[in-house]
């Protein structure tokens, strides 16, 4: 263990003194299931790709994860094969269409939260790997309050949460930020209002997160802006096919296309560059 992390200080070291491009971790959360969060995560990250951003998708959703479901790429392997030292980082980053790079989710992190120190420094060594390699690693969570999920919005550069008009999107959409607040986590939130009838609703639903957010938790949440309800989503997942490929120019690819435009002109205005130590350490957060 002590030549892996003396190998692990070297790696830090020597890209730190690189001109290596900053990797940022991005997480992607709901309060609750079933308001297309993975959806929204799959085109989102397809919109940062277009607009010639590397990124790479983690499956994060423990034991439900189904992002390769909705890509119609099965994956062949997992974070558990990492764990188990069966694959490098490298041979478990599968590829789907559009030459999206993601990791598929399973058991594996079952297994991540009994890891001991040395399994720990061995997966922390792996995931260095990935910095300068790709400009995001875009953690799409489980839906709710789960430590896990928590611990994801602590480890992420920034959190988007995503929300539907309905009344208890909007109250376990609150419920979440209270929760991360209260147990004095520091998190970068951004909002996207799913699944809406017209502005009018997304403004209304965002206004009344937003304002409850900033008078009782002290929290100003920047809105990315809203997806409208569109009947081709559900298609294009019957077709498990992203829908930004299957239908690029409906109002839900459209939606989405213009929050990653607005994502990146945001992060452009307040984004703190990430050197591999600060990477390292919010990696480790996932565990500790």
């Amino acid at each position: 263990m002590r030549d892996q992390a003396e190998a692990l200080r070297h790696m830090v070291l020597s890209r730190d003194s690189d001109d290596a491009k900053q990797t940022r971790i991005l997480t992607v959360t709901s309060g609750k299931g079933g308001v297309g969060k993975s959806n929204f995560s799959l085109n989102f990250a397809l919109a940062l790709q277009k607009r010639g951003h590397s990124v790479l998708l983690f499956d994060a959703d423990i034991g439900m994860g189904n992002i390769d479901v909705l890509l119609g790429t099965p994956a062949a392997y997992n974070l558990f094969h990492l764990l188990k030292r069966d694959k490098s980082i490298w041979e478990i980053i599968q590829e789907g269409p559009g030459g999206l790079r993601f990791i598929a989710g399973g058991s594996g992190f079952k297994d991540l939260i009994r890891l001991s120190d040395e399994e720990l420094e061995y997966f922390a060594s792996e995931i260095a790997k990935l910095y300068g390699e790709v400009d995001y690693v875009l953690f799409d969570t489980g839906a709710g309050l789960s430590k896990e999920t928590l611990r994801f919005i602590e480890a992420a550069d920034e959190t988007i949460v995503v929300t539907t008009p309905e009344p208890t999107s909007i109250t376990d959409a609150y419920a979440l930020m209270k929760m991360v607040k209260t147990m004095g986590q520091e998190a970068e939130f951004r909002l996207v209002v799913n699944r809406v009838g017209d502005n009018r609703e997304g403004l209304q639903t965002s206004d009344n997160i937003r304002q409850v957010a900033r008078t009782y938790l002290s929290l100003e949440i920047p809105l990315l802006g809203f997806v409208p309800d569109d009947a081709h989503v559900s298609k294009a997942v019957k077709k498990q096919t992203a829908l930004s490929y299957l239908y690029p120019d409906c109002p839900a690819s459209k939606g989405i296309d213009g929050i990653a435009a607005e994502y990146l002109n945001e992060s452009r205005k307040t984004s703190v560059q990430t050197n591999i130590k600060g990477f390292l350490q919010r990696v480790r957060k996932l565990w500790s």
